[in-house]
């Protein structure tokens, strides 16, 4: 078996190993949301496993990929599609890392469950897992069309995010015994708001691992803004962005 050949199947190992920390990952947020909508406690282990088995794999393809680049000196696309193995690996294991935050909260919410319903986070968390889903199908696909389509949902999650904190926030001021739920909710939603960065995150190194081209969040932020600032008022359109998603960013 020639070298390329070699390199060829790590290549394609890596790819599967960062696919099966996908899943995991995408898994573990939506039984998160399951455990805290649907009052099953059980879950919180299951979560628990999740995030020690994605950081099991974070820990094995970052070594698989310093390997690769030690044994086989990747050059132009090759290295770029390690380097952002790397940084995807990174992403992922954050996901699960929200997911394990939003299950510690159960028992705080555990009276309040109508509540969760009245704000919409299942809604949320059905459109966040799907980010995860195709931004990780975008990297196996080599799709950077897909990738930039992330942003566009990711601004339906923040806009969701500032509903729900309306939301909440005038539930506590009404009833002031659902002040302390009020804020773990909170926390969920941003939790989730979150887990839709990271798979814009992953979006942005696919477009870099497949064209070489960097992409800057900020700017395009900004240039919406500024067109924004110069257009006649019309209805709102659903392009407009959050404080808290350009700190964040």
């Amino acid at each position: 078996m020639t070298s390329r050949i070699i390199f060829q199947n790590e290549l394609e190992t890596l790819n599967q190993d960062v696919s099966t920390m996908a899943t995991l990952a995408r898994e573990s947020v939506g039984k998160a949301v399951q455990c805290i909508v649907n009052h099953e406690p059980e879950l919180r282990e299951e979560v628990e496993r999740l995030d020690k088995e994605i950081y099991r794999l974070e820990q094995l393809i970052e070594k698989r990929c310093l390997d690769i680049i030690g044994l086989q000196t990747p050059v132009a696309g090759d290295l770029r599609t390690i380097s952002t193995c790397l940084k995807i690996i990174t992403d992922l294991d954050r996901i699960g890392r929200y997911a394990s935050d939003i299950v510690e909260v159960y028992d705080c919410l555990a009276s309040s469950n109508g509540l969760v319903r009245q704000v919409n986070i299942p809604n949320m968390a059905e459109l966040v897992t799907s980010m995860v889903e195709d931004a990780v199908k975008a990297f196996i696909e080599r799709d950077p069309e897909a990738a930039r389509e992330l942003f566009e949902r990711d601004d339906e999650i923040d806009r969701l995010y500032d509903t729900n904190f309306r939301a909440v926030l005038t539930y506590m001021m009404e009833n002031p015994h659902l002040i302390s739920s009020g804020i773990h909710l909170i926390l969920i939603a941003r939790y989730l708001e979150r887990i839709a960065d990271h798979s814009c995150n992953i979006g942005e190194r696919v477009v870099y691992m497949v064209t070489a081209e960097r992409m800057n969040p900020k700017e395009r932020k900004k240039d919406h803004k500024l067109n924004t600032m110069c257009e006649v008022p019309k209805e709102p359109d659903g392009d407009s962005y959050s404080a808290h998603e350009l700190e964040e960013k």
